[in-house]
């Protein structure tokens, strides 16, 4: 990487990780702390309005994704962080599980992650995009593990609205890596060729990334519905599942740098994408059979470290893919699409996740996890990796 290159992934990693930590620093305790507000006894509306952020969020991520072709990047990128602490700040006034609703709506309308991604694929050469992208990537799920260490100790030291400021702190300090320490925009996007979404909509290619995200992150959050009641059932109390999901995260990184990375410059990028989904669904069958015992804390360990290094293999290749095919002046446009369906991953998982759970139990949760993940990898399977442009 270049200098600014290096400045464009570190500065645009960090907005990404300072924004998740405000989102999953939330998560691991909104639903007991909901429980205390008026209203908080229904259990639907306590799941709706923690699921509510993903479905705003999936509304405006293509509006965004056009706004930053069209306007530049880092003035959608800055509104959208200052909608996210306005959102941050209304939840944390919140006198009832209503304004917790309203708060996390807006919240979600903070939508920007494909305005910063548009923004890394501007700035960063075909060769090292992917891994830029793992940066981010890596940056994500860092904080998801950070997050289940430190939600408890805030929440109760300074209760879910001190949760929700901190939130806000977070969004504002953002803002100011956009401003001042993220390189300038490459590109005068006022004076750029204007695309139409039907030219993303047309591409095969680009269809068939926006399909697999929305399984990934669909299977991603419906296998979280189960998970850590297996830690618990095996042994592992819920205060200390960080000391499995940390390792995990950590060492899937290391197996990511040593494969990833070398098989994209051999031109194996496919290889690595194609073999990183099956290897996802063959966790969700190592779950499925680990749910028909008494679970094994080693045996959930190895699934969770599996788990993590195939998804953050193809977190870092789709984004990369994307960006390298769609054209420049549709970029923003493209990623905004590929977000949305990410987002609406993350909704329908939560929802069908816990229906399956609550109907029919953890092995058919498991079972229809596998089942997407197969019919992800048969879409999949004739889509060839884009090679690197040199320049």
């Amino acid at each position: 990487m270049t200098p600014v290159e290096r400045r464009a992934s570190f500065s645009l990693a960090f907005i990404f990780a300072l924004r998740m930590l405000g989102l999953f620093l939330v998560l691991p305790v909104f639903a007991l702390e909901a429980s205390k507000y008026p209203g908080g006894d229904d259990a639907a509306a306590v799941g709706l309005a923690m699921g509510i952020y993903g479905l705003t969020q999936a509304f405006l991520q293509m509006p965004y994704g056009l706004a930053s072709d069209r306007l530049g990047r880092k003035r959608v990128i800055v509104f959208g962080l200052l909608v996210f602490a306005a959102g941050s700040l209304l939840a944390a006034a919140a006198t009832s599980l209503n304004g917790l609703m309203i708060g996390r709506a807006l919240q979600g309308a903070g939508a920007i992650s494909a305005a910063v991604t548009a923004l890394l694929a501007d700035q960063t050469r075909d060769e090292v995009r992917t891994k830029a992208m793992a940066l981010v990537g890596g940056s994500i799920a860092l904080m998801f593990a950070l997050s289940l260490v430190l939600a408890p100790l805030l929440a109760g030291a300074v209760g879910l609205s001190g949760v929700f400021i901190l939130t806000a702190l977070l969004a504002m300090a953002g803002v100011v890596v956009v401003l001042w320490v993220a390189p300038p925009e490459p590109v005068q996007h006022k004076d750029a060729a204007r695309g139409k979404w039907s030219e993303v909509l047309a591409n095969p290619a680009l269809l068939r990334l926006d399909l697999g995200v929305f399984i990934l992150h669909a299977v991603q959050l419906a296998m979280w519905m189960a998970v850590p009641a297996l830690l618990v059932q095996a042994g592992l109390p819920k205060d200390h599942h960080w000391w499995v999901y940390l390792p995990a995260v950590l060492g899937s990184f290391l197996v990511m740098g040593g494969t990833l990375f070398p098989m994209e410059r051999r031109g194996y990028l496919r290889a690595a994408f194609l073999g990183a989904v099956g290897l996802i669904a063959l966790v969700q069958v190592g779950f499925w059979w680990v749910g028909t015992a008494a679970p094994s804390l080693a045996a959930l360990s190895v699934l969770l470290f599996l788990f993590f290094c195939g998804f953050n293999v193809l977190e870092a290749s789709q984004p990369s893919m994307a960006s390298r095919l769609a054209p420049a002046h549709v970029r923003g446009t493209a990623l905004g699409i590929y977000n949305t369906l990410q987002s609406l991953g993350f909704f329908v998982g939560g929802l069908v996740g816990g229906l399956l759970l609550k109907n029919f139990g953890t092995q058919t949760l498991f079972a229809v996890c596998t089942a997407a993940m197969l019919v992800w990898l048969a879409l999949a399977w004739p889509m060839a990796a884009t090679a690197p442009k040199a320049r």
